[in-house]
C-alpha cells in the first residue's frame, strides 16, 4: 500500500468522526495549516539558497499571473 493510499484512508477515519460543521471547519483549518507550514518550508528554502529575495518578493507583488483567454474568431 503506497502512502497516498494510507493518507487517503487515515483522512477517511478522520472525517467519519466529524460531527459537527464546528468540528467540520476546525478539521479543515488544521488542514489548511499542515499545508501552509509546507509552503513556508518551501518558501524559507528557497530563500536560504538565495534564489529569491526581497526584490523577488516584491515583484511577486506586482505580476499579473493570470491566464489569457483567446476567443475564436468565428464566435458569436
Amino acid at each position: 500500500m503506497s502512502y497516498r493510499e494510507i493518507a487517503q484512508l487515515e483522512l477517511m477515519n478522520a472525517l467519519n468522526n466529524i460531527n459537527s460543521e464546528a468540528e467540520l471547519n476546525e478539521f479543515k483549518d488544521l488542514v489548511a495549516h499542515f499545508f501552509a507550514q509546507k509552503a513556508q518550508k518551501a518558501i524559507d528554502a528557497l530563500w536560504d539558497e538565495g534564489k529569491i529575495n526581497e526584490d523577488t518578493i516584491n515583484q511577486w507583488g506586482t505580476e499579473h499571473m493570470r491566464t489569457p483567454y483567446r476567443y475564436a474568431a468565428n464566435r458569436s
